[in-house]
């Protein structure tokens, strides 16, 4: 079974005393990757304790940051925990009246920001939310109230870490609000060492393990299942740079393991085909043969038979040839990825699992701390979201419009959130009689146990004919193409779906310079008749296993993608549908009247 945490508190401290000289996290700066040692980073933390005590911060007290992901960022959370204090982590890349909202529903005593820019944002927030003592800057002067003076403070002044009850609040997580405001979401200790231990109990990881660190921890899976749950095992964190550096910074921190939503594995799937495409000959020859070699080896593995030699044979050697190489890009080591946050789908798991890479995805939200169920070694289907982890039972509850076999995923167990808070309305929404989370997707559970999801209860509406329609399989399918960036279906009590696409401009472009089209600009592009009859065969191409309801009968191109600065996709990158469906409303509405 291994490790049997109960808090993270205790979690931290054996994993710094274990493996104080292993090497943590590492930053690049300068050119290179530098690293803190566990031991280095407890050391910190404890003084950053003392630091935080000298505020006032006190059992059950909340401190709240703002920041990506860094070393500080780490140092402040596992601070915090062992003061029995509560986490409240923001992003970025948040508006400042989210800020706001998130620091006056917790409560937050303290809050910490990145840089001065931040804090000037910042500043005067402790004048209008009462709650609010202390902006700390983590790059501010030593001279003022910051990470380093109060490091100092708390050196001089230590105080000793408290080991907080499993059942105690270690933290809050606001949902991305896609429909309304943020809740907070209510994790305890338990909650997440719950997941912790039972990643132990399934995966082989250690702590000769390194990972590339880019999902934000701010978010429960790249809390949980990356930041806690790596730090658990000794192993290392390289930080990204940047999320444009992400394949740069794979050849530099190489890393065995990688965890990513399907966004990142999709442009693995879209570069690789692009590039092989281009070289064309020979390469392509191998690189075809690879991929159909392994869909045979997957064939006869998922019917209980064994491999032949020849099979194996060409296998080796096209792996090398191929395989190898390829994977040379993500640093050479890489065993295995995660995946989560979304669905991946089943062309993709299978096109990284050709390369050499096995993808283990796995399914969860933040109010399941978040793993609920997960494929792993001896235990791995691709296309479903494996089984789930030990201790959690997931069952399918009635859902007011589902497919025969189908039904909402209801998720018990010991990692089940304590609730939304200052929400006790919502709360008693999202939980059966019997002590079940209701997660609201839809899915079906096949007689091995695998989990398959497919779609959401809030996302599926009816078409002016009664039928029903979830968007969401249809739009990752779509997002396959290399023409299609992002989109947004919907069709609610219409005659048919319709669809605002925001293509790919740079193979648009490309397209279009390859068969003579010229255009003004790319607003221009996205009107020109020729580049939507393209994209209507690219919709019809990627559509063929869907059935004619639930396919696209017209769409909009456009030229702005779909990001958080124009408010269509929340922080953790989840589609805003209703923002989506606001700004395009009058151009939808003159497609159905035509």
């Amino acid at each position: 079974m291994g490790e049997n945490f109960s808090n993270l508190v205790d979690m931290f401290e054996k994993s710094t005393a274990r493996y104080r000289n292993n090497r943590l996290f590492g930053v690049k700066r300068d050119g290179r990757y530098e690293w803190m040692t566990y031991g280095e980073v407890g050391e910190q933390v404890a003084a950053f304790r003392g630091g935080l005590a000298s505020l006032g911060v006190a059992k059950g007290d909340r401190v709240a940051i703002i920041s990506n992901n860094r070393p500080e960022w780490a140092i402040a959370a596992y601070a915090t925990y062992s003061l029995g204090a509560q986490f409240v982590p923001m992003y970025e890349a948040q508006l400042p009246k989210e800020w706001e909202y998130i620091l006056e529903d917790s409560g937050a005593k303290v809050l910490i920001v990145p840089n001065n820019a931040i804090h000037e944002q910042t500043k005067d927030f402790p004048d209008h939310i009462d709650s609010l003592a202390h902006v700390i800057d983590l790059e501010g002067e030593a001279s003022k109230r910051c990470y380093a003076s109060l490091l100092k403070v708390g050196r001089d002044n230590p105080v000793p870490s408290v080991k907080p009850d499993p059942s105690e609040v270690c933290g809050f997580i606001y949902t991305s609000g896609t429909t309304g405001k943020p809740k907070g979401v209510l994790l305890s200790h338990g909650n997440i060492t719950s997941n912790i231990n039972a990643v132990h109990a399934i995966f082989p990881m250690s702590a000769d393990d390194v990972s590339l660190c880019f999902l934000p921890w701010a978010h429960s899976f790249g809390q949980t299942v990356e930041l806690h749950c790596m730090l658990s095992y000794g192993a290392a964190m390289g930080l990204v740079e940047s999320v444009n550096t992400i394949i740069e910074n794979l050849a530099e921190v190489r890393p065995t393991l990688l965890f990513s939503v399907p966004r990142i594995f999709n442009r693995i799937y879209d570069g690789v085909n692009k590039r092989m495409a281009a070289e064309g000959g020979i390469k392509k020859l191998l690189f075809d043969r690879t991929l159909t070699v392994a869909a045979e080896r997957r064939a006869l593995t998922a019917h209980g038979k064994g491999s032949s030699l020849l099979l194996e044979a060409q296998h080796a050697v096209l792996d090398k040839l191929v395989g190898a190489k390829i994977r040379e890009r993500f640093g050479g080591r890489l065993r295995y990825a995660f995946s989560g946050g979304a669905a991946l789908s089943k062309e993709v798991g299978e096109f990284v699992d050709s390369l050499g890479i096995t993808v283990y995805e796995g399914y969860g939200l933040t109010e399941t701390s978040p793993i609920a169920t997960a494929n792993y070694p001896g235990n791995q289907r691709i296309g479903s979201v494996g089984k789930a982890i030990p201790g959690v039972r997931v069952e399918l509850g009635p859902a007011e419009v589902a497919p025969e076999g189908q039904g909402e995923i209801v998720v018990y167990g010991p990692n089940i959130m304590q609730g939304y808070h200052n929400l006790p309305e919502e709360t008693a929404e999202v939980f059966t009689a019997d002590g079940g989370f209701r997660t609201g997707d839809l899915g079906r559970i096949d007689s091995d146990g695998f989990v398959y999801i497919t779609g959401r209860v809030k996302e599926q509406y009816k078409l002016e004919n009664g039928k029903y329609v979830a968007p969401a399989p249809l739009e990752e399918k779509l997002k396959l193409s290399p023409f299609i960036n992002n989109l947004m279906i919907d069709g609610t009590n219409r005659l048919y779906n319709i669809a605002v696409i925001v293509p790919d401009l740079e193979n648009l472009r490309e397209w279009a310079r390859e068969n003579g089209i010229e255009a003004a600009d790319d607003e221009a592009l996205c009107k020109d008749p020729a580049v939507n009859s393209q994209m209507e065969r690219e919709i019809e191409r990627y559509s063929t296993e869907f059935k004619r309801f639930e396919r696209i009968g017209r769409f909009i191109l456009t030229p702005e993608d779909f990001t958080t600065e124009n408010d269509m996709l929340t922080p953790k990158m989840s589609l805003k549908r209703r923002n989506v469906l606001a700004k395009y409303g009058d151009a939808i509405n003159r497609l159905y009247a035509e």
